[in-house]
């Protein structure tokens, strides 16, 4: 009884999320035009997004984002920053956790949402994954970003996988990507973004989002031939953190359990 009684509140506060985001794209849109007209204005764009975008949806859906870094991002270096993905609230998560600017890529697919769509093609790198040359093309963009001192980030699982799976293989691109402009890897787990915001609707809660960013994976004298060993790695590293987030709420919930 309880279960059907808290459907229709988390209704409610799922269609919340997608109100913040289009109130907030609206608000911001005069603001968005002008900061996407001109590459130079990136610095600016990425700071409106990082403290005002996100942190309005982030906030206004009650969640608290907790960062701990093994490493400290240094302030004008580029990086290729990659994240587990499991989640939409992936990308505001992402703003929070680096403060130098980046620049997604992603699937050309996300082009098509309204009013977000517009704004994604002028400022993201898009990719269709079924193209060969657009694969390529990505090179081109990601090196002009690049030479204006900006980082990439990469979901190297290609895309949101299936709710049951726990963490997919990851895709060449971000690693063939660090190893050809020869700059660091920052992996980063992203501990509850399934469990507070899936893409199951009458899910989620608000609460904490925990983000663990690990040391950095060098590449510097790295060849191409390495990327797959450099891909386990990161995978490695991703995955048995989320083993560890795991077991730590197993150990908080038979803890609880022990004192009732």
């Amino acid at each position: 009884m309880m279960k059907l009684l808290k459907y229709p509140f988390i209704l409610i506060w799922r269609i919340w999320f997608y109100v913040l985001m289009l109130c907030t794209i609206i608000l911001l849109s005069p603001l968005f035009l002008i900061l996407t007209s001109s590459d130079r204005y990136y610095h600016q764009f990425f700071w409106l997004v990082r403290n005002v975008w996100a942190n309005v949806i982030l906030y206004g859906m009650g969640f608290y984002p907790v960062i701990e870094r093994e490493q400290e991002i240094e302030r004008g270096k580029s990086y290729v920053l990659i994240a587990n993905h499991t989640s939409m609230t992936d990308i505001m998560l992402m703003l929070k956790a680096s403060r130098n600017p980046f620049v997604f890529v992603g699937k050309k697919e996300l082009a098509r949402i309204p009013i977000f769509g517009f704004f994604y093609k002028r400022v993201c790198i898009m990719v269709d994954r079924n193209n060969i040359k657009s694969r390529t093309e990505v090179y081109e963009r990601a090196k002009k970003r690049l030479d204006d001192g900006l980082s990439i980030c990469i979901f190297p699982e290609g895309g949101v996988p299936d709710e049951e799976v726990f963490l997919d293989e990851f895709k060449d691109g971000a690693f063939r990507l660090a190893i050809a402009y020869q700059i660091p890897i920052v992996p980063m787990t992203f501990a509850d973004n399934k469990k507070r915001f899936s893409y199951t609707f009458l899910s989620g809660s608000p609460g904490i989002m925990r983000v663990k960013v690990h040391t950095f994976l060098e590449t510097t004298g790295l060849t191409v031939a390495d990327r797959v060993a450099l891909k386990e790695q990161a995978r490695e590293i991703i995955g048995e953190q989320l083993h560890a987030f795991r077991a730590e709420e197993e150990q908080e919930v038979s803890g609880s359990s022990f004192f009732r």
